[in-house]
């Protein structure tokens, strides 16, 4: 593949992928052993799987069983790592606002302790997985990354630190830190719980189960879903560039209403009370990353629930 002859070219390239048991990561995981990489993971297993890797050789892909709010000797993971891609993290809203400390420590307390390993490590490149749920109910859509900060739940607050914590390592210690602001991600070994993708992990459980489609509110509310094949491509991408110190959104770049998402399922539907604090629109404005490294989606909403109905 044309976008990996940067890695390549090189002696065998090491990796870390925290969270990488996860939805995304494991994902992800897969993209960096296909080009040759071998991958370090780094998970908990709260919510990862071992069975999303277990597709793996051992040769390729080293699991560690960590908590990245509480390690001890993380260094000796990092030597000779040239990538660190730090997908670990607490990712539900409800769970964050009945536990905040727990958040604190996973989402902020975590990055700063992978920072600190990958800056004495002398890495490559840092990529963050950030949240678009760090702009609340956004006045401009689509919304661009100056749009303000408007964190309303621990957990929007502790992953928007985590990245504040990622840009200022830039600033301080020169570091190659970048940082992505998710929107809603969906694609294989979707999890059944989780912030990630919740809609379609709904809709796929209840097809699955032959239950109705629950819909809440109207179901014209819109979101941003891209494919985890879109944004590991972007993540590649964001890895091989000279690029440091920035912030991107990443998404599709367009809305897609639930109702539509609902109708290319195809089911009967029914319809519970709107959550409060529920964003009626989302969607991200990608210009800056398409501009930035020539990167677009490429997965249609069709597409992507075709892949996830046959995965």
């Amino acid at each position: 593949m044309v976008g990996f002859k940067f890695f390549t070219k090189m002696k065998k390239i090491k990796s870390i992928v925290t969270g990488g048991a996860g939805f995304i990561g494991s994902n992800l995981v897969d993209r960096l052993v296909k080009e040759g990489h071998t991958v370090i993971v780094l998970d908990n297993f709260v919510s990862g799987k071992r069975s999303n890797l277990s597709h793996h050789l051992k040769k390729n892909v080293k699991i560690i069983r960590s908590d990245i709010s509480n390690i001890k000797n993380i260094d000796k993971y990092f030597r000779d790592v040239s990538y660190v891609f730090h997908l670990a993290g607490l990712a539900e809203i409800i769970p964050s606002i009945k536990n905040p400390k727990k958040y604190f420590l996973n989402n902020t307390l975590g990055t700063l302790n992978i920072l600190e390993a990958a800056k004495k490590a002398k890495i490559k490149k840092f990529i963050y997985a950030a949240s678009s749920s760090c702009y609340g109910s956004p006045k401009k859509i689509p919304t661009s990354e100056t749009e303000k900060i408007d964190t309303q739940h621990p957990y929007a607050f502790t992953k928007f630190l985590g990245e504040e914590a990622v840009i200022k390592y830039a600033d301080f210690f020169k570091m190659p830190n970048i940082s992505c602001r998710f929107f809603n991600v969906y694609g294989p070994r979707l999890n059944t719980t989780g912030q990630y993708g919740a809609v379609f992990s709904n809709f796929l459980t209840q097809k699955k189960k032959k239950r109705p489609l629950t819909i809440v509110g109207n179901g014209k509310q819109t979101r941003d879903f891209i494919h985890v094949d879109d944004l590991t491509n972007a993540f590649i991408k964001l890895a091989r560039s000279n690029l440091k110190n920035k912030i991107y959104n990443l998404g599709s770049g367009k809305e897609t209403s639930i109702n539509k998402i609902a109708n290319i399922i195809g089911g009967k539907k029914i319809f519970i009370p709107k959550r409060p604090g529920d964003p009626n629109r989302s969607c991200a404005n990608i210009s800056k990353i398409k501009n930035d490294i020539k990167w677009k989606p490429r997965i249609s909403i069709i597409q992507g629930i075709e892949r996830l109905f046959q995965s």
